[in-house]
Protein backbone atom coordinates (compact mmCIF):
# COMPACT_ATOMS: atom_id res chain seq x y z
CA UNK A 1 0.00 0.00 0.00
CA UNK A 2 1.32 3.44 -0.93
CA UNK A 3 -0.03 6.96 -0.68
CA UNK A 4 0.48 9.37 -3.56
CA UNK A 5 -0.77 12.90 -2.90
CA UNK A 6 -4.28 12.48 -1.55
CA UNK A 7 -4.92 9.19 -3.34
CA UNK A 8 -4.59 5.86 -1.62
CA UNK A 9 -3.23 3.14 -3.89
CA UNK A 10 -3.70 -0.47 -2.89
CA UNK A 11 -1.75 -2.96 -4.91
CA UNK A 12 -2.97 -6.13 -3.22
CA UNK A 13 -5.70 -7.33 -0.87
CA UNK A 14 -5.04 -7.06 2.83
CA UNK A 15 -2.98 -9.87 4.25
CA UNK A 16 -4.76 -12.70 6.06
CA UNK A 17 -4.45 -12.82 9.83
CA UNK A 18 -1.61 -14.86 11.21
CA UNK A 19 -3.84 -17.12 13.25
CA UNK A 20 -7.21 -18.70 12.55
CA UNK A 21 -8.77 -19.57 9.25
CA UNK A 22 -8.26 -17.45 6.13
CA UNK A 23 -10.91 -14.71 5.91
CA UNK A 24 -13.44 -14.90 3.11
CA UNK A 25 -13.23 -12.70 -0.01
CA UNK A 26 -15.72 -10.12 1.27
CA UNK A 27 -14.00 -9.82 4.64
CA UNK A 28 -10.68 -9.27 2.86
CA UNK A 29 -12.35 -6.73 0.59
CA UNK A 30 -13.63 -4.55 3.41
CA UNK A 31 -10.39 -4.85 5.36
CA UNK A 32 -8.93 -2.38 2.87
CA UNK A 33 -8.62 1.12 4.42
CA UNK A 34 -11.50 3.46 3.63
CA UNK A 35 -13.70 0.93 1.85
CA UNK A 36 -16.26 0.57 4.63
CA UNK A 37 -16.81 4.32 4.88
CA UNK A 38 -17.31 4.96 1.17
CA UNK A 39 -19.49 1.85 0.89
CA UNK A 40 -21.73 3.11 3.72
CA UNK A 41 -22.16 6.42 1.91
CA UNK A 42 -22.68 4.60 -1.37
CA UNK A 43 -25.52 2.47 0.04
CA UNK A 44 -27.23 5.47 1.69
CA UNK A 45 -27.10 7.46 -1.54
CA UNK A 46 -28.09 4.48 -3.70
CA UNK A 47 -31.25 3.53 -1.80
CA UNK A 48 -33.13 6.63 -3.07
CA UNK A 49 -32.66 5.43 -6.65
CA UNK A 50 -35.46 2.98 -6.00
CA UNK A 51 -37.55 5.58 -4.14
CA UNK A 52 -37.79 8.71 -6.27
CA UNK A 53 -39.98 7.36 -9.06
CA UNK A 54 -42.67 5.68 -6.98
CA UNK A 55 -42.62 8.55 -4.45
CA UNK A 56 -43.25 11.09 -7.20
CA UNK A 57 -46.07 9.01 -8.70
CA UNK A 58 -47.81 8.54 -5.35
CA UNK A 59 -47.37 12.19 -4.36
CA UNK A 60 -48.56 13.68 -7.66
CA UNK A 61 -51.43 11.23 -8.12
CA UNK A 62 -52.53 11.69 -4.53
CA UNK A 63 -52.49 15.50 -4.66
CA UNK A 64 -53.53 16.08 -8.29
CA UNK A 65 -55.71 13.01 -8.80
CA UNK A 66 -54.07 12.06 -12.11
CA UNK A 67 -51.90 9.02 -12.72
CA UNK A 68 -51.48 10.18 -16.30
CA UNK A 69 -49.83 13.39 -15.10
CA UNK A 70 -47.72 11.47 -12.58
CA UNK A 71 -46.54 9.03 -15.24
CA UNK A 72 -45.75 11.81 -17.71
CA UNK A 73 -43.70 13.70 -15.11
CA UNK A 74 -41.62 10.65 -14.17
CA UNK A 75 -41.16 9.69 -17.83
CA UNK A 76 -39.86 13.19 -18.52
CA UNK A 77 -37.41 12.81 -15.66
CA UNK A 78 -36.15 9.52 -17.09
CA UNK A 79 -35.68 11.07 -20.53
CA UNK A 80 -33.81 14.01 -18.99
CA UNK A 81 -31.59 11.60 -17.08
CA UNK A 82 -30.70 9.77 -20.29
CA UNK A 83 -29.48 13.07 -21.76
CA UNK A 84 -27.82 14.65 -18.71
CA UNK A 85 -26.29 11.67 -16.87
CA UNK A 86 -23.46 10.96 -19.37
CA UNK A 87 -22.42 14.64 -19.27
CA UNK A 88 -22.43 14.63 -15.48
CA UNK A 89 -20.35 11.45 -15.51
CA UNK A 90 -17.88 13.00 -17.96
CA UNK A 91 -17.41 15.97 -15.64
CA UNK A 92 -16.87 13.59 -12.70
CA UNK A 93 -14.11 11.78 -14.61
CA UNK A 94 -12.49 15.03 -15.71
CA UNK A 95 -12.66 17.02 -12.45
CA UNK A 96 -13.05 14.44 -9.68
CA UNK A 97 -15.94 12.86 -7.80
CA UNK A 98 -16.11 15.26 -4.86
CA UNK A 99 -15.81 18.41 -6.97
CA UNK A 100 -18.69 17.52 -9.32
CA UNK A 101 -20.91 15.02 -7.47
CA UNK A 102 -21.78 17.32 -4.56
CA UNK A 103 -22.99 20.32 -6.65
CA UNK A 104 -24.85 17.96 -8.98
CA UNK A 105 -26.51 16.30 -5.98
CA UNK A 106 -27.53 19.67 -4.55
CA UNK A 107 -29.24 20.59 -7.83
CA UNK A 108 -31.10 17.27 -7.80
CA UNK A 109 -32.17 17.71 -4.16
CA UNK A 110 -33.41 21.23 -4.89
CA UNK A 111 -35.39 19.82 -7.82
CA UNK A 112 -37.03 17.30 -5.48
CA UNK A 113 -37.88 19.99 -2.94
CA UNK A 114 -39.24 22.21 -5.72
CA UNK A 115 -41.46 19.34 -6.87
CA UNK A 116 -42.91 19.01 -3.37
CA UNK A 117 -43.64 22.74 -3.15
CA UNK A 118 -45.20 22.85 -6.63
CA UNK A 119 -47.42 19.88 -5.91
CA UNK A 120 -48.53 21.26 -2.54
CA UNK A 121 -49.28 24.75 -3.85
CA UNK A 122 -51.19 23.56 -6.93
CA UNK A 123 -48.66 25.23 -9.21
CA UNK A 124 -49.12 24.84 -13.00
CA UNK A 125 -48.35 21.38 -14.39
CA UNK A 126 -45.30 22.58 -16.30
CA UNK A 127 -43.56 23.38 -13.00
CA UNK A 128 -43.80 19.71 -12.03
CA UNK A 129 -42.05 18.69 -15.24
CA UNK A 130 -39.33 21.31 -14.78
CA UNK A 131 -38.75 20.40 -11.13
CA UNK A 132 -38.49 16.67 -11.72
CA UNK A 133 -36.28 17.18 -14.77
CA UNK A 134 -33.77 18.92 -12.46
CA UNK A 135 -33.26 15.62 -10.63
CA UNK A 136 -31.54 14.33 -13.78
CA UNK A 137 -28.27 15.76 -12.42
CA UNK A 138 -28.19 13.01 -9.76
CA UNK A 139 -24.72 11.42 -10.10
CA UNK A 140 -24.44 7.73 -10.88
CA UNK A 141 -23.38 6.66 -7.39
CA UNK A 142 -23.10 3.02 -8.42
CA UNK A 143 -20.72 3.95 -11.22
CA UNK A 144 -18.60 6.11 -8.93
CA UNK A 145 -18.37 3.31 -6.36
CA UNK A 146 -17.36 0.80 -9.03
CA UNK A 147 -14.75 3.27 -10.28
CA UNK A 148 -13.24 3.40 -6.78
CA UNK A 149 -13.06 -0.38 -6.56
CA UNK A 150 -11.54 -0.56 -10.04
CA UNK A 151 -8.87 1.95 -9.06
CA UNK A 152 -8.07 0.31 -5.72
CA UNK A 153 -8.04 -3.28 -7.02
CA UNK A 154 -6.58 -2.80 -10.48
CA UNK A 155 -3.75 -5.23 -9.68
CA UNK A 156 -6.01 -7.87 -8.11
CA UNK A 157 -8.51 -9.29 -10.65
CA UNK A 158 -10.03 -11.79 -8.19
CA UNK A 159 -10.76 -9.12 -5.59
CA UNK A 160 -12.11 -6.82 -8.31
CA UNK A 161 -14.54 -9.54 -9.37
CA UNK A 162 -15.70 -9.88 -5.76
CA UNK A 163 -16.19 -6.11 -5.50
CA UNK A 164 -18.22 -5.95 -8.73
CA UNK A 165 -20.39 -8.81 -7.51
CA UNK A 166 -21.02 -6.94 -4.27
CA UNK A 167 -21.98 -3.81 -6.20
CA UNK A 168 -24.50 -5.74 -8.29
CA UNK A 169 -25.99 -7.29 -5.15
CA UNK A 170 -26.22 -3.78 -3.65
CA UNK A 171 -28.09 -2.60 -6.74
CA UNK A 172 -30.63 -5.38 -6.35
CA UNK A 173 -31.01 -4.80 -2.60
CA UNK A 174 -31.62 -1.07 -2.99
CA UNK A 175 -34.09 -1.48 -5.84
CA UNK A 176 -35.87 -4.13 -3.78
CA UNK A 177 -36.10 -2.11 -0.55
CA UNK A 178 -36.44 1.38 -2.04
CA UNK A 179 -39.95 1.07 -3.52
CA UNK A 180 -41.22 -0.70 -0.39
CA UNK A 181 -39.89 2.08 1.87
CA UNK A 182 -41.22 4.79 -0.44
CA UNK A 183 -44.70 3.27 -0.64
CA UNK A 184 -44.85 2.93 3.15
CA UNK A 185 -43.77 6.53 3.79
CA UNK A 186 -46.14 8.01 1.20
CA UNK A 187 -49.13 6.03 2.41
CA UNK A 188 -48.55 5.87 6.18
CA UNK A 189 -46.86 9.23 6.89
CA UNK A 190 -47.35 11.92 4.24
CA UNK A 191 -47.62 11.88 0.44
CA UNK A 192 -44.43 13.98 0.43
CA UNK A 193 -42.56 11.80 2.95
CA UNK A 194 -41.09 9.46 0.34
CA UNK A 195 -39.54 12.26 -1.71
CA UNK A 196 -38.29 14.10 1.38
CA UNK A 197 -36.66 10.97 2.80
CA UNK A 198 -35.09 10.05 -0.53
CA UNK A 199 -33.63 13.56 -0.91
CA UNK A 200 -32.21 13.48 2.63
CA UNK A 201 -30.65 10.03 2.11
CA UNK A 202 -29.17 11.08 -1.23
CA UNK A 203 -27.56 14.21 0.16
CA UNK A 204 -26.34 12.58 3.38
CA UNK A 205 -24.97 9.53 1.59
CA UNK A 206 -23.22 11.62 -1.05
CA UNK A 207 -21.61 13.81 1.62
CA UNK A 208 -20.24 10.72 3.36
CA UNK A 209 -19.15 9.11 0.10
CA UNK A 210 -17.32 12.11 -1.31
CA UNK A 211 -15.65 12.89 2.02
CA UNK A 212 -13.54 9.75 1.60
CA UNK A 213 -10.88 11.41 -0.52
CA UNK A 214 -8.18 8.76 0.02
CA UNK A 215 -10.06 6.17 -2.07
CA UNK A 216 -11.13 8.57 -4.82
CA UNK A 217 -9.75 7.71 -8.27
CA UNK A 218 -7.20 10.21 -9.55
CA UNK A 219 -8.31 12.74 -12.13
CA UNK A 220 -6.83 12.08 -15.55
CA UNK A 221 -7.33 14.13 -18.66
CA UNK A 222 -9.19 12.13 -21.32
CA UNK A 223 -7.28 11.18 -24.43
CA UNK A 224 -8.54 13.05 -27.50
CA UNK A 225 -10.49 10.87 -29.89
CA UNK A 226 -11.06 8.05 -27.39
CA UNK A 227 -14.83 8.15 -27.01
CA UNK A 228 -16.40 5.69 -24.54
CA UNK A 229 -19.47 5.56 -26.77
CA UNK A 230 -17.46 4.29 -29.72
CA UNK A 231 -15.52 1.78 -27.64
CA UNK A 232 -18.60 0.51 -25.80
CA UNK A 233 -21.07 0.38 -28.69
CA UNK A 234 -21.08 -3.46 -28.95
CA UNK A 235 -21.67 -3.81 -25.21
CA UNK A 236 -24.36 -1.12 -25.19
CA UNK A 237 -26.25 -3.12 -27.81
CA UNK A 238 -26.19 -5.96 -25.28
CA UNK A 239 -27.52 -3.86 -22.39
CA UNK A 240 -30.56 -2.74 -24.39
CA UNK A 241 -32.24 -6.21 -24.52
CA UNK A 242 -31.23 -6.81 -20.91
CA UNK A 243 -33.16 -3.66 -20.01
CA UNK A 244 -36.11 -4.89 -22.08
CA UNK A 245 -35.97 -8.10 -20.04
CA UNK A 246 -36.16 -6.23 -16.71
CA UNK A 247 -38.90 -3.81 -17.76
CA UNK A 248 -41.16 -6.39 -19.42
CA UNK A 249 -40.80 -8.91 -16.59
CA UNK A 250 -41.92 -6.38 -13.97
CA UNK A 251 -44.95 -5.09 -15.89
CA UNK A 252 -46.06 -8.57 -16.96
CA UNK A 253 -45.75 -9.98 -13.44
CA UNK A 254 -47.82 -7.15 -11.96
CA UNK A 255 -50.52 -7.60 -14.60
CA UNK A 256 -50.53 -11.39 -14.27
CA UNK A 257 -50.98 -11.28 -10.50
CA UNK A 258 -53.52 -8.46 -10.67
CA UNK A 259 -55.64 -10.51 -13.09
CA UNK A 260 -55.81 -13.22 -10.43
CA UNK A 261 -56.84 -10.80 -7.70
CA UNK A 262 -53.37 -10.81 -6.14
CA UNK A 263 -52.21 -7.34 -7.09
CA UNK A 264 -51.36 -6.56 -3.46
CA UNK A 265 -48.88 -9.45 -3.48
CA UNK A 266 -47.08 -8.32 -6.63
CA UNK A 267 -44.45 -6.38 -4.67
CA UNK A 268 -43.59 -9.42 -2.59
CA UNK A 269 -43.40 -11.72 -5.60
CA UNK A 270 -41.19 -9.28 -7.52
CA UNK A 271 -39.02 -8.91 -4.42
CA UNK A 272 -38.25 -12.62 -4.71
CA UNK A 273 -36.70 -11.99 -8.11
CA UNK A 274 -34.54 -9.20 -6.70
CA UNK A 275 -33.65 -11.32 -3.66
CA UNK A 276 -32.56 -14.17 -5.91
CA UNK A 277 -30.35 -11.82 -7.90
CA UNK A 278 -28.89 -10.29 -4.72
CA UNK A 279 -28.04 -13.71 -3.26
CA UNK A 280 -26.60 -14.96 -6.54
CA UNK A 281 -24.50 -11.82 -6.89
CA UNK A 282 -22.92 -12.30 -3.48
CA UNK A 283 -22.27 -15.99 -4.18
CA UNK A 284 -20.85 -15.24 -7.62
CA UNK A 285 -18.31 -12.94 -5.98
CA UNK A 286 -16.78 -15.93 -4.17
CA UNK A 287 -16.51 -18.03 -7.34
CA UNK A 288 -14.34 -17.97 -10.41
CA UNK A 289 -15.82 -15.65 -13.08
CA UNK A 290 -17.62 -17.34 -15.95
CA UNK A 291 -17.65 -16.32 -19.59
CA UNK A 292 -20.35 -13.93 -20.72
CA UNK A 293 -21.76 -16.41 -23.22
CA UNK A 294 -22.14 -18.98 -20.44
CA UNK A 295 -23.99 -16.43 -18.30
CA UNK A 296 -26.23 -15.40 -21.19
CA UNK A 297 -27.04 -19.01 -22.02
CA UNK A 298 -28.03 -19.65 -18.41
CA UNK A 299 -30.09 -16.46 -18.42
CA UNK A 300 -31.94 -17.52 -21.58
CA UNK A 301 -32.90 -20.83 -20.00
CA UNK A 302 -33.91 -19.19 -16.71
CA UNK A 303 -36.11 -16.58 -18.40
CA UNK A 304 -38.24 -19.33 -19.94
CA UNK A 305 -39.22 -20.54 -16.46
CA UNK A 306 -41.66 -17.70 -15.55
CA UNK A 307 -43.40 -18.13 -18.92
CA UNK A 308 -43.85 -21.84 -18.30
CA UNK A 309 -44.94 -21.29 -14.69
CA UNK A 310 -47.47 -18.60 -15.66
CA UNK A 311 -49.05 -20.97 -18.17
CA UNK A 312 -49.86 -23.39 -15.33
CA UNK A 313 -51.73 -20.71 -13.38
CA UNK A 314 -49.85 -21.57 -10.18
CA UNK A 315 -48.75 -18.47 -8.26
CA UNK A 316 -46.33 -20.36 -5.93
CA UNK A 317 -44.72 -21.94 -9.01
CA UNK A 318 -44.45 -18.50 -10.63
CA UNK A 319 -42.82 -17.10 -7.48
CA UNK A 320 -40.25 -19.92 -7.54
CA UNK A 321 -39.61 -19.36 -11.25
CA UNK A 322 -39.02 -15.64 -10.66
CA UNK A 323 -36.62 -16.44 -7.84
CA UNK A 324 -34.62 -18.75 -10.12
CA UNK A 325 -34.76 -16.26 -12.99
CA UNK A 326 -33.43 -13.56 -10.69
CA UNK A 327 -30.50 -15.76 -9.72
CA UNK A 328 -29.37 -15.79 -13.36
CA UNK A 329 -29.36 -12.02 -13.77
CA UNK A 330 -26.63 -10.96 -11.32
CA UNK A 331 -23.81 -13.11 -12.80
CA UNK A 332 -24.75 -11.84 -16.26
CA UNK A 333 -24.72 -8.20 -15.17
CA UNK A 334 -21.45 -8.57 -13.24
CA UNK A 335 -19.73 -10.15 -16.23
CA UNK A 336 -21.16 -7.63 -18.69
CA UNK A 337 -20.11 -4.72 -16.50
CA UNK A 338 -16.62 -6.20 -16.41
CA UNK A 339 -16.53 -5.79 -20.18
CA UNK A 340 -17.45 -2.13 -19.69
CA UNK A 341 -14.45 -1.75 -17.38
CA UNK A 342 -12.14 -3.45 -19.86
CA UNK A 343 -13.29 -1.50 -22.93
CA UNK A 344 -13.70 1.99 -21.48
CA UNK A 345 -10.77 4.31 -22.35
CA UNK A 346 -8.53 5.37 -19.50
CA UNK A 347 -9.89 8.27 -17.49
CA UNK A 348 -13.49 7.79 -18.69
CA UNK A 349 -14.70 4.91 -16.50
CA UNK A 350 -17.56 6.72 -14.77
CA UNK A 351 -18.82 7.99 -18.12
CA UNK A 352 -18.63 4.48 -19.55
CA UNK A 353 -20.56 3.03 -16.61
CA UNK A 354 -23.22 5.72 -16.96
CA UNK A 355 -23.63 5.00 -20.67
CA UNK A 356 -24.25 1.35 -19.79
CA UNK A 357 -26.86 2.32 -17.19
CA UNK A 358 -28.51 4.67 -19.70
CA UNK A 359 -28.77 1.81 -22.21
CA UNK A 360 -30.40 -0.35 -19.53
CA UNK A 361 -32.90 2.40 -18.68
CA UNK A 362 -33.75 2.80 -22.37
CA UNK A 363 -34.37 -0.93 -22.57
CA UNK A 364 -36.51 -0.88 -19.43
CA UNK A 365 -38.70 1.87 -20.92
CA UNK A 366 -39.05 -0.03 -24.19
CA UNK A 367 -39.76 -3.31 -22.40
CA UNK A 368 -42.37 -1.76 -20.12
CA UNK A 369 -44.20 -0.09 -23.00
CA UNK A 370 -44.08 -3.18 -25.22
CA UNK A 371 -45.24 -5.47 -22.43
CA UNK A 372 -48.14 -3.14 -21.66
CA UNK A 373 -49.27 -3.21 -25.29
CA UNK A 374 -49.03 -7.00 -25.45
CA UNK A 375 -50.98 -7.35 -22.20
CA UNK A 376 -53.81 -5.19 -23.55
CA UNK A 377 -54.09 -7.31 -26.70
CA UNK A 378 -53.03 -10.81 -25.62
CA UNK A 379 -53.71 -10.98 -21.89
CA UNK A 380 -51.26 -11.15 -18.96
CA UNK A 381 -49.70 -14.58 -19.59
CA UNK A 382 -48.39 -14.71 -23.17
CA UNK A 383 -46.29 -11.52 -22.70
CA UNK A 384 -43.99 -13.54 -20.43
CA UNK A 385 -42.50 -14.61 -23.75
CA UNK A 386 -41.05 -11.10 -24.13
CA UNK A 387 -38.36 -11.36 -21.40
CA UNK A 388 -37.50 -14.83 -22.70
CA UNK A 389 -37.11 -13.41 -26.23
CA UNK A 390 -35.04 -10.50 -24.89
CA UNK A 391 -32.67 -12.95 -23.20
CA UNK A 392 -32.27 -14.84 -26.48
CA UNK A 393 -31.58 -11.55 -28.28
CA UNK A 394 -28.90 -10.73 -25.72
CA UNK A 395 -27.37 -14.16 -26.27
CA UNK A 396 -27.35 -13.60 -30.03
CA UNK A 397 -25.68 -10.20 -29.61
CA UNK A 398 -23.16 -11.67 -27.18
CA UNK A 399 -22.18 -14.26 -29.78
CA UNK A 400 -21.48 -11.78 -32.57
CA UNK A 401 -18.03 -10.64 -31.45
CA UNK A 402 -15.19 -12.72 -30.10
CA UNK A 403 -13.27 -9.64 -29.05
CA UNK A 404 -15.80 -7.37 -27.41
CA UNK A 405 -17.49 -10.07 -25.34
CA UNK A 406 -14.57 -12.27 -24.39
CA UNK A 407 -14.13 -12.30 -20.62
Amino acid sequence: MTVTGTTLVLTAPAAAPARGRTPGPYRRLFALPGTRAFTAGNLLARLPMGMFGISAVMMIAGQRGSYALAGAVTATGLAATALVAPWTARLVDRHGQARIALPATLIAVLGSLSLIVCVRTQAPAWTLFASYAATATTPNIGGMSRARWTHLLRDSPASHHTAMSFEQAADELCFMLGPVLAAFLCSAVLPEAGTLTAAALLLGGMLLFTSQRATQPPVSAPHPGHSPLRALRPVLYLFLPLGVLFGSMEVTSIAHLDARGLGAASGLVLALQAAGSCAAGLLYGTLRPRGLRTCLTTLSIAMALPWAAAATGSVPLLALALLLAGMATAPTMVTAMSRVHALTPEGRLNEGMTLAVTAIFAGISLGSATAGTLIDHLGPTIPYALPAAAALAALAIGGTSRTSFRY
